[in-house]
C-alpha cells in the first residue's frame, strides 16, 4: 500500500473541483473511488466524501454529523442492517479522533444543497473528528455517527505520512505547535459542587489523586454537553470521577445501569457507583449514555 498522507495535499487548494471520483482519486485528496472513508483501523482516516449516500448524514457547513459505513443498500438508499465500530473504515475515524489526525473532506453534488457543489465534487478542507457514538437511524437500524468540526483555514498543518516500519524523526528543540485534544473538561459550579460532595474521590474506584495544592478529579457529564447530545449542566447529570474513569465513560469503555451498577465493555460488573444520599442522578441520562454504545 502507498504511504497514507494526512493533512493538505501539495498543489490542491480548498475549493478545487472535479467531475468524477476517479479525478478526485488521481489528485490524492481521496484515493478510494467507491468508499466514502479512506483509512484503516491501524492508520486512521485521512479523508472522507460527503455526498448524500447515507440518509442519516447531517451537514452544517463547518460541522458535519457523518454516518459510518456498513449495512447500506444501494438500490433503496437505506440501511438494511446495523453498523458496527468493528468495521475497519469506522474504526479508522475513531483512530483519527484519538490521535488528533486531520481528515480531508470532499463534498459531492448529492449532499446538502446548502453546502455542496452544483455538480461533481469539491475539496472543502481539513476537519477534526471530535466525537463518535451509535444510535438508531432513520431506517430503524443502528448507525455509527461521527462529529467533525472544520479546522481553521488560516492554520497551517504540515502533511504527515504514515509509514508502518519507520519511526518518526521528532524534534530535538520542539517549538510551540497547534495541538488537538479529544475532550474538554469543563469546570462549572455544578461540577465543583459534585466533586466537593464526594471529597474529590472517584465514585467508581474511590481513588484520591493528591497533588501539591489539592486533588485531581473531574465532573463528568453522563449525557454530554453541547451538540448533538445537548445534555444539561445540572447535578442530576454529573458524577465525580478520576481522569481514567471519566475517559472510559466518555468513550464507551464503561457504562452505568439504571440501578447504578458499573459495567465494562464486556458487560462484566466492575463495581457500584458510590452515591451520597443527597445526590439524585436521573436514570434517563444513564439510559441515554448506554444507547450511544449499544449497551
Amino acid at each position: 500500500m502507498a504511504d497514507r498522507q494526512f493533512g493538505e495535499i501539495p498543489g490542491v487548494s480548498i475549493g478545487t473541483e472535479w467531475q468524477t471520483r476517479r479525478e478526485v482519486a488521481q489528485s490524492g485528496i481521496h484515493k478510494p473511488t467507491m468508499n466514502g472513508i479512506s483509512g484503516t483501523e491501524k492508520e486512521g482516516a485521512d479523508s472522507i466524501v460527503v455526498s448524500g449516500g447515507y440518509e442519516d448524514d447531517e451537514d452544517f457547513g463547518n460541522e458535519i454529523i457523518y454516518t459510518g459505513t456498513g449495512g447500506y443498500d444501494v438500490a433503496s438508499g437505506k440501511q438494511i442492517s446495523d453498523q458496527t465500530f468493528d468495521n475497519t473504515n469506522n474504526a479508522a475515524l475513531i483512530k483519527s479522533q484519538f490521535e488528533g489526525l486531520p481528515v480531508r473532506v470532499v463534498r459531492g453534488a448529492k449532499g446538502d444543497p446548502a453546502f455542496s457543489p452544483k455538480v461533481g465534487y469539491r475539496y472543502d478542507g481539513l476537519f477534526q473528528v471530535i466525537d463518535h457514538w451509535s444510535e438508531k437511524g432513520k431506517s430503524g437500524f443502528k448507525v455509527c455517527r461521527f462529529r467533525l468540526i472544520q479546522i481553521d483555514k488560516t492554520e497551517i498543518i504540515q502533511p504527515t505520512k504514515f509509514i508502518v516500519a519507520k519511526p518518526p524523526v521528532g524534534e530535538v528543540n520542539p517549538t510551540r505547535i497547534r495541538s488537538i485534544t479529544t475532550r474538554t473538561v469543563r469546570s462549572t459550579s455544578v461540577s465543583e459542587y459534585v466533586k466537593k460532595l464526594y471529597k474529590y474521590k472517584c465514585q467508581i474506584c474511590e481513588s484520591e489523586l493528591v497533588i501539591p495544592r489539592g486533588f485531581i478529579s473531574e465532573g463528568a457529564h453522563i449525557r454530554a454537553l453541547g451538540k448533538p447530545h445537548n445534555g444539561p449542566d445540572i447535578v442530576e447529570n454529573v458524577i465525580c470521577l478520576c481522569p481514567n474513569h471519566h475517559s472510559l465513560l466518555d468513550l464507551g469503555g464503561i457504562y452505568i445501569s439504571d440501578t447504578f451498577k458499573v459495567y465494562d465493555l464486556n458487560h462484566l460488573q466492575i463495581g457500584n457507583l458510590k452515591m451520597d444520599d443527597s445526590h439524585k442522578i436521573d436514570p434517563s441520562f444513564t439510559s441515554y449514555h448506554r444507547g450511544l454504545w449499544g449497551y
